[in-house]
């Protein structure tokens, strides 16, 4: 089966004055169609490589790169990469959400404090040279932690491939592409906008099933 765009489930204005409604339509529309046009070329041109796709979602995929071809690996690494990880971010925003919950325990354990949270992913965001993503990642054994990884990697690719592991409760796309229109070359005005939007009461629901899923310690 193909790759589709997901809907938002939300209008392009959504989340303005934060992010901007033409920034978003042509992220949504262009980009990240993109994209699925070129992971899908691939996919298709190759019956083994259809029937990987076809065992799980994209995200799965990503934990399966060893059994791609090499020749097509990059493409595939970026494409489906590039697929996965918008989607996952297009859940991940939302005007409105309070902080609060499992996430907030674990990010006060894990990070000392909210703040520290926020500055140590605002570094990982900022010096991130060139394109990719910021993430918050539930790591094996129940700690969070903050990663980020170049052009459309994912921490589900793995130390191996990504520079990083980790199952993603959220991503920042910090491609120019994201925020541009609206703010130029100033990142870190972005990013600090982004605390304004993230879906809190998405990214608590996803942690506290990977919890569930893995058996992890939730103390």
């Amino acid at each position: 089966m193909a790759y589709t765009l997901p809907e938002l489930g939300y209008a392009y204005d959504a989340l303005e004055p934060h992010f901007d409604a033409q920034t978003m339509e042509i992220h949504h529309t262009k980009h990240h169609q993109a994209y699925i046009n070129n992971a899908n070329a691939v996919l298709e041109s190759s019956a083994e490589l259809t029937e990987l796709a076809n065992q799980g979602c994209p995200g799965s995929f990503l934990k399966n790169l060893n059994q791609v071809p090499a020749d097509k690996l990059t493409a595939l690494r970026n494409n489906v990469g590039g697929h996965a990880n918008h989607s996952l971010f297009w859940k991940s925003l939302k005007k409105g959400t309070t902080l609060q919950g499992t996430i907030k325990q674990f990010i006060e354990r894990d990070f000392g404090s909210v703040d520290a949270f926020k500055a140590e992913f605002e570094k990982a965001a900022t010096t991130r040279f060139g394109s990719g993503w910021a993430w918050l990642v539930l790591q094996e054994g129940g700690k969070l932690a903050v990663v980020s990884t170049a052009n459309q990697d994912s921490p589900l690719m793995g130390k191996e491939i990504a520079g990083c592991e980790g199952f993603p409760i959220f991503g920042l796309d910090v491609w120019e592409h994201a925020y541009y229109l609206k703010f130029q070359n100033r990142r870190p005005d972005y990013i600090k906008e982004f605390w304004n939007v993230v879906n809190w009461d998405f990214a608590n629901e996803r942690l506290e099933k990977k919890l569930a899923s893995c058996g992890c310690n939730s103390k």
